[in-house]
C-alpha cells in the first residue's frame, strides 16, 4: 500500500507570504508533484498545522487548494489549528465523543489511527484521560490487524531544545503506557518539528518530515524561540508492506538532479 504524508502547511488567507515564503504556492507545487508522480497512492494524511492562525478564511482557501489533490486525504490537527473553525469549514471531519478530532481509517495494509494532541492555545501538546480512553478502546478493537499511528506532536525528545520544549508534554508517559502492550503498532508518523528525523521510541519506529513552507534549522542552542529556515520543503511517500515500512522524504522543489546517463553495462552508483 502506498500513502502520502504532508505536514505543517501553515496556510494563511489571501495567498499571503509567511516567513518570507508563500504557503499557497508551496502547497500548490506539492499537490502538482503528487498528482504527477504519485496519483497511484491510496490516500494522503496531513499531520497537522493545516493553517498558521486557525482562521476561517485560511481553512476555506486551504479546502479549495486541497480539492485539486487527486487522491483522498485525511488530517490530524496541530497547535496552529482551531477545532471549531475546522468543524465549520470541513463539516465531515470525524470528532470523537469528547469533541477531539480523532478517528481511524481502515486500509488493506492495516488500521491508521489519527490522534489529536492539541492543547488549544498552546504550542506544546497534551493527551488527556478522555483521549487516552478513546485510544485504548480503539487499540483493544484492533488487536487482529497492523496499526499505524499519525499525530502532530512527538511524545519524546528529539535533541533540539527549542522543539523538545513544545513536544507532547502533558500525557506522554501515559500515552506510552497505553500503547506499550500492543505489539502490532508498526510505526508512528509525526509532524510539528519541521525537520527530517527518524528513529525509534521504546522500540516503535517513527518518522518526522519537513513542512511544505518554512523549516526549523538544525540548531542545538536555540531554546526559547523557535528559529526558522528556508531549507527545502518535502512530503513523504510511504510504502506499507506485510513485513516492512518504507518512508521516502521527497524534497519536491529540488532541481539538482545531475543528467548522468551510464554507458551500456555500467550501473554504478
Amino acid at each position: 500500500m502506498k500513502l502520502i504524508q504532508i505536514t505543517d502547511i501553515h496556510y494563511v488567507p489571501g495567498k499571503r507570504v509567511l516567513y518570507g515564503l508563500n504557503p499557497y504556492e508551496r502547497l500548490t507545487l506539492c499537490i502538482a508533484d503528487i498528482n504527477t508522480n504519485h496519483a497511484d497512492a491510496d490516500l494522503c494524511i496531513i499531520t497537522g498545522d493545516l493553517t498558521h492562525n486557525g482562521l476561517i478564511e485560511a481553512y476555506e482557501d486551504l479546502r479549495t487548494c486541497l480539492s485539486t489533490l487527486s487522491i483522498p486525504y485525511h488530517f490530524v490537527i496541530g497547535n496552529h489549528d482551531n477545532r471549531e473553525n475546522i468543524k465549520k469549514v470541513f463539516p465531515d471531519t470525524p470528532f470523537d465523543e469528547s469533541g477531539f478530532i480523532q478517528s481511524t481509517v481502515d486500509t488493506a495494509a492495516g488500521r491508521l489511527i489519527l490522534l489529536d494532541t492539541v492543547e488549544q492555545g498552546c504550542d506544546w501538546g497534551s493527551y488527556c484521560e478522555k483521549r487516552l480512553d478513546w485510544l485504548l478502546a480503539v487499540l483493544e478493537a484492533s488487536r487482529d490487524r497492523k496499526i499505524y499511528l499519525f499525530m502532530h506532536h512527538p511524545p519524546f525528545k528529539i535533541g533540539l531544545p527549542c522543539l523538545d520544549r513544545i513536544r507532547l508534554i502533558d500525557g506522554s508517559d501515559d500515552l506510552y503506557k497505553i500503547i506499550e502492550p500492543y505489539k502490532n503498532i508498526q510505526h508512528i508518523f509525526l509532524g510539528h518539528a519541521h525537520r527530517p528525523v527518524s528513529g525509534s521510541w521504546n522500540g516503535i519506529p517513527f518518522s518526522i518530515l519537513r513542512g511544505t513552507n518554512h523549516q526549523v534549522p538544525f540548531d542545538f542552542d536555540a531554546f526559547e524561540a523557535v528559529p526558522k529556515s528556508h531549507e527545502p520543503p518535502s512530503y513523504g511517500i510511504i510504502f506499507l508492506e506485510p513485513k516492512q515500512t518504507t518512508v521516502h522524504f521527497h524534497d519536491y522543489l529540488d532541481n539538482s538532479v545531475y543528467p548522468y546517463r551510464p554507458s551500456p553495462g555500467q550501473m554504478r552508483i
